[in-house]
């Protein structure tokens, strides 16, 4: 059911009418759907675009946050940073009604708009959604299904549109407004906040708060259109087209800081035998500095490959793409592998002590791993020294 639903959000109109002069009826909207814990994509909400006009036989939901998982080289082109979403138009009932179906809230703005500029803005959208015009290269926080909502109002209007931000009273970063939505997706947020870098700490401007529906919501409730040179508000009125029921969120995996620090007290107790024995376990730092090493060389090639926007992550201090070398020299032991983890356990201990202040914040369910790193790494220092 879940899929034929889907499926029915894929099928598109095609048959745009450049020349369809709206009526006096007509009304266009910024729809506010909520969140769904269901998948990691869907936790933050969504926004699109409602033109109705009864008298013309149009109700029609246009929807940027449409992508296409057979486009040529789709994961590649994700990794690099190369993903592009399109414009999809949709039956509004269809198009609404599969957000009823997963109990995600649905809020309707009726934009204020005089008969000149509700053409203008359809006009728009109609051109956008023609299949020279549809795509557009996709960015997590600044170029989104809900940026598109404040910046297509923008660009079709100019100065005439201003939001006003003084509503906003906090000052989080980009990652902390992205933590609110990722309460019940612990592995998400760690995914997240292990592969996008110290760009995403910067303290968000209150416009681009909106890179989230429901902020998008709140930035058009504060927003103002010019009429005939006056200044009025942006949203004429505000409908609750459905209110989600209460629910309990879908069970997973347990949280990630439970997992890792089960790990880190095996390490410890490896590490306390070890010495008893003065024996390394080689085995399990195989598999611990592999991980690392794997995640490391991904998160060089996010940094320095990509064309993401994304600065230096210092995630790269625990996850060193050198422990891959390491690993592969324990088949010959060189000499030079006990200055090796010498300096990497002094890496992995300074980054818990400056953990409070590194100009990254690193999620706290990494702090067992940090711990791993330098207990193992030291380690591999002293009982090759000694051996």
């Amino acid at each position: 059911m879940k899929k034929f639903l889907f499926l029915l959000l894929c099928v598109s109109f095609t048959g745009y009418a450049q020349s369809v002069q709206l009526s006096e009826q007509a009304t266009i909207s910024v729809i506010t759907c909520g969140p769904w814990q269901g998948e990691l994509y869907s936790a933050f909400g969504h926004s699109a675009f409602r033109v109705h006009d009864p008298a013309q036989g149009i109700d029609e939901a246009y929807n940027y946050g449409v992508f296409d998982f057979d486009q040529p080289n789709f994961y590649l082109n994700f990794a690099r940073g190369y993903m592009y979403y399109k414009l999809g138009v949709y039956d509004y009932n269809r198009f609404r009604d599969v957000y009823i179906y997963y109990n995600r809230y649905i809020h309707e703005q009726e934009l204020n708009l005089t008969q000149a500029q509700k053409q203008k803005m359809y006009d728009y959208l109609q051109w956008n959604a023609l299949p020279e015009n549809e795509n557009y290269r996709y960015d997590y926080f600044y170029d989104n299904c809900a940026t598109k909502m404040p910046g297509i109002v923008s660009r079709t209007f100019g100065d005439s549109v201003v939001f006003d931000g003084s509503y906003i009273k906090t000052d989080y970063t980009i990652r902390e407004l992205t933590d609110i939505y990722l309460g019940h997706q612990p592995w998400g947020d760690l995914g997240i906040d292990i592969c996008l870098g110290s760009e995403i700490d910067k303290k968000a401007t209150p416009y681009e708060y909106m890179f989230l529906p429901d902020f998008v919501e709140s930035g058009f409730d504060h927003a103002t259109i010019k009429h005939n040179g006056a200044a009025v508000p942006l949203v004429k009125q505000k409908r609750i087209v459905y209110e989600a029921r209460p629910e309990d969120a879908p069970k997973g995996l347990p949280h990630p800081l439970y997992i890792f620090s089960a790990v880190a007290a095996i390490a410890v107790l490896l590490t306390v035998l070890d010495f008893k024995k003065k024996k390394l376990s080689t085995w399990f730092d195989g598999i611990i500095f592999s991980v690392t090493g794997i995640i490391g060389i991904l998160l060089a090639f996010l940094w320095i490959a990509t064309d993401h926007k994304a600065s230096y992550n210092f995630n790269l201090l625990w996850a060193l793409p050198t422990h891959i070398v390491a690993v592969i020299a324990f088949a010959k032991q060189p000499a030079w592998l006990k200055k090796y983890f010498l300096v990497a356990g002094i890496i992995a201990i300074l980054t818990l002590v400056l953990w409070a202040v590194l100009p990254q914040k690193l999620n706290l369910s990494l702090i067992p791993i940090v711990v791993i790193m330098a207990l193992r790494s030291l380690a591999q220092y002293k009982l090759r020294e000694t051996a």
